[in-house]
C-alpha cells in the first residue's frame, strides 16, 4: 500500500517562505509538493514578490510580528512533523522564525535498514493546543538569490542565520552559490571542494547539509554532509529550460517524505527521484517567456 493511501497523509509540513506569483517557486512550488506527496501543506508567509518567469519586479516583505503569528497559529493547532524554511529576507524575519521555533534537544542518530542515518529531531512535545505534538525536523533552504539572478536578501542577513538559525536546523540545502556566500568563500570547484564546504557549514550548527551541485558540469551530484559520513547522490541531467523552483521543490519534497516516515537519508534520495521527474514533466511546457517551472506531480505506483 501506498503511503499516501494510509492515515499518515494527514500528517502536516509546515512551508515558512515567499510567495512568487508566477507560481514556480516558494511558498507555491512547496504546498505543490507537499500536496503531490500526499502530505498536508499549513504555510507561514514571509514575503509577496510580484515575480514571473523573468526575474522579481517586486518584493513587500510581512512584517516581523505577521510571520511570528502564522507560525504560533499554525504550530498551536496542528501535528507538524516537518518544518521547510525559505526566503527569509531580513534580520527581522529571521529573528521572528528562530523565536518560534520549537526549541530542540541533543539529537540521537536514527538508523534505517542497516545503514547509519543523518540525525533526526527526537519525539518532544511542543505549545499548547490541541495539536501540540512532536518536535518536527527543520529543513532550511537558504534562498538568497533568485533565478534570474536578483537578490532577495537585506543587509547583515547572512550574520543573523549564521548565528541564530543553522544551530537550530537539521538539514541545510544550499547550492554552490549560496554555500559560499554563507562560508564567506569561493565557489565549490568540484565535489572535494563540495565536501569540504558541507563540513564547514556543518560546523556552524546544522545536524546535515546537503550540497547541491547542480551548476557543476557532468552529472547532478548532491552530496549529503553528517558527522559520520559523506553520502553522495548522483544522477544524469535532464536537458530543460525549465528549472525555476527546483531547489524549493527539493527541499520541501525531503520535508514531505520525512513526514511519511522515511529518514533523513532516505527522503533525500526519494526527493531527488521526485525532483527528476518535475523537470521531466515540464520540460517540453511554456509557461511564461523565460525560466519556466518544473512541475510536482503524484510519484508512479507500481502495479497501478
Amino acid at each position: 500500500m501506498d503511503r499516501r493511501d494510509t492515515g499518515e497523509m494527514t500528517r502536516t509540513a509546515l512551508t515558512i517562505a515567499g510567495s512568487d506569483s508566477g507560481g514556480g517557486a516558494g511558498i507555491q512550488a512547496d504546498l505543490k509538493t507537499f500536496a503531490a506527496l500526499g502530505v498536508y501543506g499549513a504555510s507561514a508567509i514571509t514575503a509577496l514578490t510580484a515575480q514571473n518567469t523573468r526575474g522579481v519586479g517586486a518584493i513587500h516583505w510581512a512584517p516581523p510580528q505577521i510571520v511570528a503569528a502564522q507560525i504560533e497559529a499554525v504550530l498551536s493547532d496542528f501535528d507538524v512533523a516537518a518544518i521547510k524554511i525559505g526566503m527569509l529576507g531580513s534580520v527581522g524575519i529571521v529573528e521572528a522564525v528562530v523565536a518560534r521555533l520549537p526549541r530542540p534537544s541533543p539529537l540521537p542518530v536514527r538508523t534505517g535498514r542497516g545503514i547509519p542515518q543523518a540525525p533526526l529531531s527526537p519525539p518532544r512535545s511542543y505549545g499548547e493546543g490541541p495539536g501540540a505534538g512532536r518536535f518536527p525536523l527543520l529543513v532550511y533552504d537558504p534562498v538568497m538569490i533568485a533565478s534570474s539572478g536578483d537578490s532577495l536578501v537585506g543587509a547583515g542577513f547572512v550574520e543573523a542565520i549564521r548565528a541564530q538559525l543553522l544551530p537550530r536546523i537539521d538539514c541545510l540545502t544550499p547550492n554552490l552559490a549560496e554555500a559560499a556566500a554563507l562560508l564567506g568563500g569561493p565557489l565549490a570547484r568540484n565535489e572535494a571542494d563540495m565536501a569540504a564546504q558541507g563540513r564547514a557549514l556543518l560546523a556552524l550548527g546544522p545536524r546535515a547539509v546537503l550540497m547541491k551541485g547542480g551548476h557543476l558540469d557532468g552529472d547532478a551530484v548532491d552530496l549529503l554532509v553528517t558527522a559520520e559520513a559523506v553520502h553522495r547522490f548522483a544522477g544524469s541531467r535532464i536537458a530543460s529550460h525549465n528549472l525555476h523552483g527546483t531547489g524549493c521543490t527539493l527541499s520541501s519534497a525531503i520535508a514531505a517524505y520525512v513526514t511519511l516516515g522515511s529518514t533523513l537519508l532516505e527522503a533525500v534520495g526519494e526527493a531527488k527521484a521526485f525532483v527528476r521527474e518535475a523537470i521531466a514533466a515540464g520540460r517540453d511546457l511554456q509557461l511564461g517567456h523565460g525560466v519556466g517551472p518544473l512541475i510536482p506531480s503524484p510519484p508512479r505506483i507500481p502495479g497501478a
